[in-house]
């Protein structure tokens, strides 16, 4: 693939394919909030008692850990097949996942299902940036940039009213079973407006001859056959005759009953399919070219890497330490597979991270900025809630509430960087929003127990809210304008990573923090009351996120000077980059 791009095309056609391409990045942010009201629902169908919450925390690690383990990989192979099939499979995924989340019954489904839903929604982010790096030219692009931050960012606004609406409605079963429906409507209408020059020569099919009916029927068998499995209606379950159907051949797990073992059977079928088909419903002999020209022994070592600091830091309590019992064991396997990433990057022919990638400062550079945003925004959308919870709200609504003065502003900001990209540096852009946002947490950590009573409290959580949103455009646009155009899939999922790493590190360090300047107040003043104590925490929490918002700011401006994001041609901008 050619390093400088041929004048884009921007047509109706891509337009709104692009437009459908942001309504399932809304989609799958939606996902990534509206689980946590669904959880308690989810705990209690999976036998998981409230004292037990530690258990459950695989539902939320088993997403992070498809979200951000893989997403590299998915980046590269966005670069290699182009970003239509990789939004295709990754829509996919999340109906996948989303069904399997749905009719789960066990823990290990729950996992599985929503494993499958973080690797789709985290794909969807990469590819899209990618899309509009491929359509749009270096000084066009801020916009579409700022608007698809915008409804992902949108999404925690949605996500929690989404959720409350349904479970007021239904259980949290009908959460997954309308993302499933609506992720396969979106993959139909994205394979429809697709054009033919979006289609890479790896993923051209022949067009002679019907697709795969065996494989499509093995893959309707299957499917049917295994949610009767999960979910077994009781007037079959109970009846005499078909009975049987359920009641396990040898041992005792369910898929080792009759209608298991023809699921089974019926989907490795389809999988044999794949490969031999000469019109397979998915074209495994392509994707498997794909996936090994696009490094998977890299993959694999920066997965590890990646899935360690996840598991570390994402199962931590930080009542007892910033990452989990066995989070130094974690992070010293992250480390040796960084070691293992490093050494194989540099002795590959086709590596993961193409060379030349990183090298300019701005795209570097970019993964700093980008790290050091997430560890502050974090603090806002877990401290903001906790201490309307501590001061003024008995509900978690009322909580909500408040944060969503910062939600909704958040998007806000992001179109407007996104309009500002075009005519102001990206690191001027970046350094202003993270400086309004680092003067708005040091105004939120002088609140008090009656500092939310006063409409003044608007103010802080606005600005903060439009000051992260401001950045958000800039430094994907300081990423893509310093990268070859056939790497954009692996640096836009690099930035997505790197965010999702500040936040997880962010929220326990930052939290372990409060807690220490807790226990410390509760030492020293032991007339304290625990509210008293609880506000001093979050007061810490939002000092430290203001020194890592100002850190952002400082970052931007040093590292994003001399990015070509405004008043410059695509080729310009490129040859730059090299």
């Amino acid at each position: 693939m050619s390093a400088h791009p041929q004048a884009p095309r921007i047509d109706r056609r891509s337009r709104t394919l692009l437009v459908f391409c942001a309504v399932a990045v809304a989609f799958a942010a939606i996902d990534t909030y509206v689980v946590v009201l669904a959880l308690p629902e989810m705990m209690a169908t999976v036998q998981i008692s409230a004292q037990d919450l530690q258990r459950a925390a695989p539902i939320i690690s088993g997403f992070l850990l498809g979200y951000v383990a893989v997403l590299p990989l998915i980046g590269r192979v966005a670069d290699l097949r182009g970003p239509v099939p990789v939004l295709v499979a990754s829509l996919v995924s999340f109906t996948v996942g989303s069904v399997v989340t749905a009719v789960a019954y066990d823990l290990t489904l729950v996992v599985v299902g929503r494993f499958l839903q973080g690797l789709g929604g985290g794909g969807l982010v990469p590819a899209t940036m990618a899309l509009v790096a491929a359509l749009y030219p270096v000084e066009r692009r801020g916009m579409p940039l700022g608007v698809v931050s915008a409804v992902q960012e949108f999404g925690a606004v949605l996500g929690p009213l989404f959720g409350a609406l349904v479970l007021s409605v239904s259980s949290w079963r009908a959460i997954f079973a309308i993302n499933a429906g609506v992720a396969l409507l979106l993959v139909v209408v994205v394979r429809v407006l697709r054009r033919d020059d979006e289609v890479t020569p790896v993923d051209r099919r022949p067009r002679d001859g019907l697709p795969d009916v065996v494989g499509a029927a093995a893959l309707l068998v299957a499917t049917a056959a295994a949610l009767l499995v999960i979910q077994p209606p009781d007037r079959l379950y109970l009846d005499l005759t078909y009975g049987g159907l359920f009641t396990p051949v040898v041992g005792s797990g369910r898929w080792l009953a009759p209608l298991g073992l023809v699921a089974s059977a019926s989907f490795a079928l389809f999988l044999v399919r794949c490969v031999t088909a000469r019109r397979p419903l998915v074209d495994a002999r392509a994707w498997g070219r794909s996936l090994v020209a696009a490094d998977l022994a890299g993959a694999a070592y920066l997965a590890l890497a990646l899935g360690g600091v996840v598991l570390a830091f994402a199962t931590a309590d930080p009542e007892v330490s910033v990452f989990s019992p066995q989070g130094p064991w974690l992070l010293l396997g992250s480390a040796i597979a960084v070691v293992a990433l490093v050494v194989h990057l540099r002795r590959s022919t086709r590596p993961l991270v193409p060379r030349g990638t990183l090298t300019a400062r701005p795209a570097w550079g970019a993964l700093v900025v980008s790290l050091l945003v997430g560890w502050a925004l974090i603090a806002a959308l877990v401290d903001i809630p906790l201490f309307a919870r501590t001061t003024t709200y008995d509900t978690q609504l009322g909580a909500a509430l408040v944060l969503l003065r910062f939600l909704v502003a958040l998007p806000v900001g992001a179109v407007l960087g996104g309009y500002l990209v075009r005519r102001l540096d990206a690191g001027v852009i970046t350094a202003v929003g993270m400086t309004l946002s680092a003067g708005s947490f040091w105004w939120m950590s002088t609140w008090g127990k009656t500092s939310l009573d006063s409409a003044m409290s608007n103010v802080p959580l606005v600005l903060a809210g439009l000051g992260f949103g401001l950045a958000l455009a800039p430094v994907n646009a300081a990423i893509l304008a310093t990268t070859r155009v056939d790497t954009h899939g692996i640096a836009s999922a690099l930035v997505v990573v790197a965010r999702m790493i500040g936040m997880l590190v962010g929220i326990s360090v930052l939290t372990t923090w409060g807690l220490s300047r807790l226990y410390d107040a509760a030492e020293a003043s032991p007339d304290l009351t625990v509210n008293e104590l609880g506000i001093l925490q979050e007061q810490a929490v939002f000092q430290g996120a203001a020194l890592f918002a100002l850190l952002a700011a400082v970052a931007a401006v040093v590292l994003f000077r001399g990015a070509p994001t405004r008043g410059l041609d695509a080729g310009t901008a490129l040859r730059t980059a090299g």
